[in-house]
């Protein structure tokens, strides 16, 4: 099997997770941007003299919450970044069901009576609102540089125009609620972010190993053997020296002239001392 084939699975795991992350901030970033665009109109018509004023009505203004569930979508997806195992399948749970809420909010029937009074809350004061009801107008004049006043007695009508954008919040709600659905189902097996800052495992086992191999000579050396040594007048702190000593002071010895052949003194007590 050559080494592209080998990869083969892990770089398609690689792509379908990178196209689902993007599918997922297009859904979310297509209902946000269809939200503040203009849904209807007020159109409220006062008494004469005065002329009729139009009022725009955004997506937010009608269906607040679609846009707060597509800002809940765009977390969601920094979870499943930044989380693995069943934590992740959570976040695509909870993405998946941000996109039904916000699909289910845009779907809504907005009715006329809905657009004006919305109209008349954003342009009125509380106690105008009040006063006029469903129906008003708006003037360009101000009551103490407070803004535009609602003429009670006018008469208000909805034009509703916002048909594309609200099928636009359909189709993210829709990319975003698959993107939740792919992610329970594969997130097993796509890449996770933190598992390249991960230590190894082995790490602490090997450096535990190796501080435990560091004197092989001296971990043979149990109790017993030394009470050995000690009873036939051997000192066992001899044996301890490291290999690399001995063969130093062998080679100074030589140096001198020194008759390796002769025992140590520790060794002719040893010896004594068994005799």
């Amino acid at each position: 099997m050559s080494e592209q084939q080998a990869a083969g699975p892990g770089s398609a795991a690689k792509r379908q997770y990178g196209l689902v992350l993007l599918a997922g901030a297009a859904g979310a970033g297509l209902v946000l941007l269809a939200v503040r665009q203009r849904w209807a109109q007020a159109v409220f018509t006062p008494p004469k003299p005065l002329a009729p004023q139009v009022v725009d009505v955004s997506g937010t203004d009608l269906v607040p919450l679609a846009g707060a569930l597509a800002l809940a979508a765009l977390a969601g997806l920094a979870a499943v970044i930044a989380t693995r195992g069943v934590v992740r399948r959570v976040a695509g749970v909870l993405i998946a069901l941000f996109g039904a809420g916000a699909g289910a909010a845009a779907a809504t029937v907005v009715t006329a009576a809905t657009v004006v009074n919305v109209a008349v809350g954003k342009i009125a004061s509380p106690q105008a609102a009040a006063a006029s009801g469903a129906a008003g107008s708006t003037t360009s004049g101000s009551s103490g540089g407070s803004g535009p006043l609602v003429v009670a007695g006018a008469t208000g009508r909805a034009i509703m125009n916002g048909t594309p954008w609200r099928v636009a919040v359909l189709v993210g709600a829709l990319l975003v609620f698959g993107v939740g659905v792919a992610t329970v189902l594969r997130a097993a097996v796509w890449p996770v972010m933190s598992a390249r800052y991960d230590a190894p495992e082995s790490h602490g086992r090997h450096a535990g190993a190796d501080r435990h191999d560091a004197h092989p000579r001296a971990r043979q050396l149990d109790a017993a053997s030394m009470w050995e040594s000690l009873s036939g007048g051997a000192d066992p702190t001899d044996q301890l020296e490291p290999p690399e000593k001995t063969a130093e002071t062998a080679e100074e010895a030589a140096a001198d002239g020194a008759d390796l052949s002769s025992p140590s003194p520790a060794a002719a007590r040893q010896r004594e001392g068994m005799a």
